[in-house]
């Protein structure tokens, strides 16, 4: 179990999840010593169990994340299993759920149903579309998120969109979700009462197009795919130097400029050039403006840019792949372990820093109804009870 002097200790979370959404907001809270009771399919366990097996025969998105959690196994579609959920959620702070649309209220565990019993307790339903509006019936995935909410037309080449490499969509709608439920665990100790949260996807995605929606709308022209350069502002990005390299830099001002064009690039009188003297200059003019400085770059290796971005005060970064953040010095000091059923693994800590002393809980990877019996016990099922659930397929 979590460290008891972790912020969310004494917390006890009943999470009915699969994939990644509601798991990463869940294994936040977790992290922050908060008891998470993931409930999963009998033997087959959380879908994302079998994304893949690149973890020592585990699956890289499970382990990232559902370490610190405790696996009850119920099979919901018995009245057994739901009479045990249940029983589980009569003693939860928290109840979250990021089944397709529908399925909790058909299984009678609806916000209203729930808080109904107990008006302390914290619902938190995780979908793809908000229930309220025309497509709250649909399924929804991350690609298809980020297709809906326009992303996709903002990132990739003018020639071809891309997709975000990550889940976004989930990372989103996971931390919304997250950040939700502390100001809800928040509230109840200022009022007494809980709260039914809604966190769909597509709104929490939304919310991060909204500088791509505020330009379009006022200026009637979307953003264009840019590559790694900015849309709107310039020079930011990607540009070759000699020797064949490349450095990715960000200018944010027009005082920055200046100090580019002294320091970096040796072209003092760039700054006043009237095609680059703004921003918004310089987004009209991006080729020319990109021409003029990878001219300059060209006399300098890209450690020997780098060098003088750094000198300059300029924002500047490499092109780093997996393999090369792996071995990133920033990280090289957080490194630790977390135990899983395939032996320990690396693992990097909770990025949230607590002060104090305190340290975010690193606990282990659970097996597919690791923690039943223990549960079950807990609810007050004996050893008899127990087996009849295990010998029905219930649990």
């Amino acid at each position: 179990m979590a460290d008891g002097s972790l912020p969310l200790a004494g917390i006890t979370v009943v999470s009915v999840e699969q994939a990644v959404a509601a798991p990463f907001a869940t294994r936040q809270l977790a992290d922050l010593g908060a008891r998470v009771i993931k409930v999963e399919r009998p033997g087959a366990g959380d879908f994302a169990r079998n994304y893949d097996a690149s973890v020592k025969g585990l699956a890289s998105y499970f382990v990232w994340l559902n370490r610190g959690k405790q696996s009850l196994s119920l099979d919901l579609k018995t009245s057994a299993g739901l009479a045990v959920l249940t029983r589980c959620i009569e003693r939860a702070d928290v109840f979250v759920q990021n089944l397709a649309p529908g399925a909790s209220a058909r299984m009678g565990l609806s916000a209203a149903t729930l808080r109904a019993r107990d008006e302390r307790l914290i619902v938190c339903d995780v979908s793809g579309y908000a229930p309220d509006g025309p497509m709250g019936d649909r399924r929804a995935y991350d690609l298809l998120i980020q297709c809906e909410t326009g992303v996709l037309s903002v990132t990739g080449t003018p020639d071809a969109p891309a997709k975000a490499g990550i889940s976004i969509a989930d990372i989103a709608g996971g931390m919304y979700a997250f950040s939700s439920l502390l100001t809800a665990l928040y509230a109840r100790e200022r009022t007494g009462a809980g709260a039914a949260l809604q966190v769909s996807l597509f709104e929490a995605l939304t919310e991060w197009m909204s500088q791509p929606m505020y330009y379009a709308m006022y200026t009637g022209t979307p953003p264009a795919r840019t590559g790694t350069s900015h849309a709107t502002i310039a020079p930011y990005g990607a540009f070759r130097t000699g020797g064949g390299g490349s450095v990715q830099l960000a200018v944010q001002n027009d005082r920055e400029w200046r100090r580019l064009c002294e320091q970096v690039l040796g072209r003092p009188g760039l700054a006043g050039d009237p095609r680059f003297v703004t921003n918004t200059a310089r987004v009209a003019a991006r080729t020319e403006l990109h021409a003029e400085i990878e001219d300059a770059l060209s006399r300098y290796s890209a450690d020997q840019v780098l060098a003088r971005l750094d000198a300059a005060q300029i924002a500047n970064g490499k092109l780093n792949t997996v393999g090369d953040l792996l071995e990133h010095p920033q990280l090289e000091h957080r490194w630790a372990e977390v135990d899983s059923p395939a032996g320990p693994l690396r693992a990097l800590p909770s990025p949230v820093s607590i002060g104090g002393g305190l340290v975010p809980a690193l606990g282990p990877i659970p097996a597919v109804g690791e923690h039943t019996d223990e549960i079950l016990a807990e609810l007050g099922f004996g050893a008899a009870e127990v087996a009849a659930l295990r010998d029905a397929g219930t649990v």
